[in-house]
């Protein structure tokens, strides 16, 4: 058990002491749960947690409950685990957005497929460049099934009028996992590029979001981006 280590080499006191990048990843994971078991201490839960080929992505990509089945987690742990994720990827898009330059699509999908991939409805989300193609703001426009009704072309522009946009790229997320753009959001990507165009902010893509791969209108031909 934990404490039955000595004091200076507990995960806490270390950490204290020498600060959380001497810490292994089981330690630090011990830290967020807080307590083993009776059969064994929060750090041999955690080495268990992460054995083998799990790794650390296997925190990420399971569900609360499917954390809170494995022998000695339960809820409380595999909460405290989601939100310790997910605080990791808000301090990183928070951190690392206003300086992210997108030069491809791939960019695109590399900076929102861990916050989109894994939504159980649509949301529709408007990345602003400055004229360096520099991300300037993220926002979400509307969640819901896609539509012209919902993505109103109003809503687009006003966000990126207000940011002083020179450019948008235009990306929302499919639940069921397989990006292949649906006949609505080549409809409603053809609607926003041709407002960008009066308005003078152009619409670089639409960037589709699925279960680990994403999809560029722009790049698979679907439409003509000016």
């Amino acid at each position: 058990m934990i404490k039955d280590l000595p004091y200076e080499e507990r995960p806490r006191e270390r950490l204290i002491k020498h600060g959380a990048q001497v810490l292994s990843n089981a330690e630090l994971i011990a830290i967020i749960i807080g307590t083993g078991s009776k059969r064994e201490s929060a750090i041999t839960l955690a080495q268990r947690l992460i054995m083998e080929d799990r790794g650390l992505k296997f925190i990420v990509d399971s569900s609360v409950e499917k954390l809170a089945s494995i022998k000695g987690i339960g809820v409380a742990k595999a909460v405290k685990l989601k939100a310790a994720v997910e605080l990791g990827r808000r301090m990183m898009l928070s951190t690392g957005s206003d300086s992210f330059t997108i030069t491809s699509p791939e960019d695109v999908i590399n900076l929102m497929m861990d916050e989109m991939r894994y939504l159980t409805k649509e949301h529709f989300k408007v990345i602003m460049l400055n004229v360096k193609n520099k991300v300037i703001a993220i926002e979400t426009i509307s969640i819901g099934s896609l539509n012209t009704s919902i993505v109103h072309p109003r809503e687009v522009f006003k966000a990126a009028i207000e940011r002083s946009s020179s450019s948008i790229i235009l990306v929302h997320n499919h639940p069921s996992g397989d990006p292949t753009p649906s006949r609505e959001d080549i409809e409603v990507t053809k609607r926003l590029v041709e407002g960008g165009n009066i308005l003078g902010i152009k619409v670089l893509d639409h960037v589709i979001i699925g279960d680990g791969r994403g999809i560029s209108l722009k790049e698979k031909g679907y439409y003509e981006f000016e």
